[in-house]
């Protein structure tokens, strides 16, 4: 089945247009047993692979809406050849991208240096755990980047990572000398931004789900009865779906 996305080509220049800034998620395939593996168990392979969906829907909704004419959404994703995976996925106006690299650091700095060759004025790259960051925080990384001055925004996790990074120019250099999936990743890429004598602006505090601890977290915020109702819906109506199954 062929992909429904185009599929930006880093090699081929220039095929945004611009001023254009990218909200870029960062995706596995989502399939059973290779997404989500942290959360198995509570749940089984086949639920974590579709909260996986629930969130990139959730996630890739926040980014079409707050993009205006300002942004553009794109799926970075793994592995080559997956590309109809995210048919009913991600809108039909996202971009795909694929994945280069081996480690966390390395892929987030090649996708970071394609996007730039793509032709986009400044890059966000979005973490695919974290499916309660609103759009108005990704409406206001845009907005960052467009001021005056090299920059590097981040949206903190309270886990002492981050859910987003987003630049105005290609600097590897961030990416670099960091103890990925650590408490001390913020702190450490802080530092590479001062290195470098980049101003970082910071968004509000959100979290990874990535254990079954943020997983009871995330169900307690989305099923209480406080919760925004356009909050993470896809992700909302799924967790009730399993509760009433008594399956977390």
């Amino acid at each position: 089945m062929e992909s429904r996305h185009r599929v930006l080509d880093p090699a081929a220049h220039a095929q945004i247009g611009k001023n254009l800034c990218a909200l870029a998620v960062m995706t596995k395939a989502p399939r059973a047993g290779q997404v989500k593996t942290r959360l198995v168990p509570p749940l089984s392979p086949e639920d974590a692979a579709q909260l996986n969906i629930c969130f990139l829907r959730d996630t890739a909704a926040a980014i079409t809406k707050a993009c205006g004419i300002s942004a553009r959404g794109v799926g970075v994703y793994t592995p080559l050849g997956a590309e109809a995976a995210y048919i009913d996925i991600l809108p039909g106006d996202f971009e795909l991208l694929p994945q280069r690299g081996e480690g966390f650091g390395e892929r987030l700095a090649f996708a970071t240096e394609d996007l730039f060759q793509c032709g986009f004025a400044s890059v966000c790259l979005i973490d695919s755990d974290s499916p309660t960051v609103s759009a108005d925080v990704h409406a206001e990384a845009v907005e960052m980047l467009s001021k005056p001055g090299d920059r590097v925004v981040l949206g903190p996790s309270d886990d002492g990572g981050y859910y987003l990074i987003g630049m105005k120019h290609n600097h590897p250099q961030l990416f670099e000398r960091v103890d990925w999936s650590t408490e001390r990743v913020l702190k450490q890429t802080e530092q590479r931004a001062s290195e470098l004598s980049l101003e970082v602006s910071l968004l509000s505090t959100g979290y990874d789900v990535d254990d079954a601890a943020t997983l009871r977290r995330l169900r307690d915020e989305l099923l209480s009865e406080q919760s925004a109702r356009d909050l993470a819906p896809n992700t909302r109506k799924f967790l009730a779906a399993l509760s009433a199954q008594k399956k977390l």
